[in-house]
């Protein structure tokens, strides 16, 4: 079996792609020799920055206690008093992939070379990553401003002070400086977000492999997704799942005519409205992309003019806003999936009887996939709601704003959760339609995912338990995302 290529850490080339396979396979990984030399020289910059000025959280208390100077004489335990002060997360243990998401960002952040940490710090995230040793960290504790307790957890771990949840290493001692300079990053928000990023697009995919399948099914208009069309209004979401769906159904110019003159919206207006879910997504990647590669500790060690800056780049208003703005659009692409649920459980449009239910008269098909997609659906629904409304003043009035993109996350990751089980039950419904109906598929790749999903889901015409083909069409998503 071939060993598994490390992933190189520079501080500045992470991409989402390379986050979510490490965060899910325990990928090992290197550190550049340049990253190490910036990090050295940032921990040089800061370390005799603060034998001439006040520099926040090292000579000096943070948050309110901001003027109070920190004894010379004590300066070696400021750093652990203000781990162990700030290691108060609480609530549910952290997921294993987000726990190596939040190292592997930390460690590519701490790479680019502006924190000010001791170099032996970067290797201890690094030796942890390559054993896969993961700090206990816990959910709550965050506000959009710095993941400071899930950090603070994560560095009393490296410095063997609390547990580790699996594996271990030897204890890292924290220099002075050091605390502050690593908890002065949102990681584990940019981990929870990049993997919420990376399940979404994949069923933003699987959707226009669904919807393909139900057009077959519905007998579908080509007219709605004709190139000319979307040319005269380009939003390049649309025009990309106009795309999509041309190749998918093998669509050129001389498609035949669909059955109606209009088709119901959730064919028609697919693009229109499944297409801003797609620019939502990408803006999101372009966010993380760039906070995964920031040097955004306060403060900031310029290693280039020996210089510290003080700053609010601890403020995350640019992904919450981002992720609040995926889930209204996310919203607005699982309600037409339902809707389209609906049409293919009408024998108006699909010529077939209702609810595709193939039993004694008054036999019910697949109606209660109605009620799990809009239960689904009203979930995904509460979890849209913005989170940037709100904000908080805290430490004495001092820190008088939060974006909340820690929540924004969380209500990220639970949105996708509900959209897969809405595309899930319109893929039942899709299938079961096409098999009843025998309607003829083109030689496109609508007709491959057809014959994959047909090979996975029973036919069982009775009415029958539909619980375990929900799950195994949930499952069959990302090979669906794939055609």
């Amino acid at each position: 079996m071939p060993e598994t290529v490390p992933l190189r850490i520079t501080g500045t080339h992470l991409d989402c792609h390379d986050v979510a396979h490490a965060a899910r396979h325990a990928t090992p990984v290197e550190l550049d020799e340049k990253a190490l030399e910036r990090a050295a020289r940032a921990y040089a910059i800061a370390r005799d920055s603060g034998a001439k000025r006040a520099v926040y959280g090292r000579t000096t208390g943070v948050g309110a206690n901001r003027h109070a100077v920190v004894d010379r004489d004590a300066a070696d335990q400021h750093g652990l008093r203000l781990l162990r002060s700030h290691a108060g997360g609480s609530g549910e243990r952290l997921p294993d992939d987000v726990v190596r998401g939040a190292l592997l960002i930390r460690l590519n952040q701490l790479a680019a070379g502006g924190s000010g940490v001791h170099p032996r710090l970067l290797r201890a995230l690094q030796t942890a990553l390559t054993r896969d040793a993961l700090p206990r960290v816990h959910a709550r504790g965050a506000i959009g401003t710095g993941d400071l307790t899930t950090l603070a957890e994560i560095a009393l771990t490296l410095a063997g002070e609390l547990p580790y949840a699996q594996g271990a290493l030897d204890p890292v001692p924290i220099s002075p400086g050091d605390a502050l300079a690593f908890i002065s990053s949102n990681a584990t928000t940019l981990a929870q977000s990049v993997l919420a990023w990376h399940d979404l697009r994949q069923l933003l995919r699987a959707s226009h492999t669904i919807t393909a399948l139900s057009y077959c099914a519905l007998g579908g208009s080509p007219e709605a997704f004709a190139e000319a069309v979307h040319l005269a209004r380009p939003h390049p979401g649309s025009v990309a799942c106009a795309a999509a769906m041309r190749r998918l159904l093998g669509l050129d110019e001389d498609a035949p005519a669909g059955r109606r003159l209009q088709d119901p919206f959730g064919l028609r207006a697919y693009p229109q409205v499944h297409g801003p879910a797609l620019d939502a997504a990408d803006t999101l990647e372009r966010v993380l992309t760039i906070d995964v590669n920031a040097a955004a500790e306060n403060p900031l060690i310029d290693i280039e003019r020996a210089q510290v800056h003080h700053h609010g780049q601890f403020s995350t208003a640019h992904l919450a806003l981002a992720l609040d703005g995926l889930r209204a659009a996310l919203h607005h692409a699982a309600e037409l999936s339902a809707a389209r649920l609906s049409d293919l459980v009408e024998p108006d449009l699909t010529r077939l009887t209702p609810f595709l239910a193939a039993g004694p008269a008054g036999s019910s098909g697949i109606m209660i996939l109605e009620y799990v997609a809009h239960d689904a659906l009203a979930q995904l629904r509460h979890a849209a709601a913005p989170v940037t409304l709100g904000t908080a003043v805290i430490s004495r009035g001092l820190e008088d704003h939060a974006s909340f993109s820690t929540h924004a996350a969380r209500s990220t990751t639970a949105a996708v959760d509900a959209y897969r089980t809405v595309l899930a039950c319109e893929l039942i419904g899709a299938v079961r339609a096409l098999r009843q109906s025998r309607t003829p598929l083109p030689p496109a790749p609508v007709s491959r995912a057809f014959a994959a999903a047909a090979d996975h889901l029973p036919y069982v015409a009775a009415d029958h338990p539909l619980g375990g083909e929900i799950t195994t069409a949930e499952r069959l998503l990302a090979q669906l995302a794939t055609y």
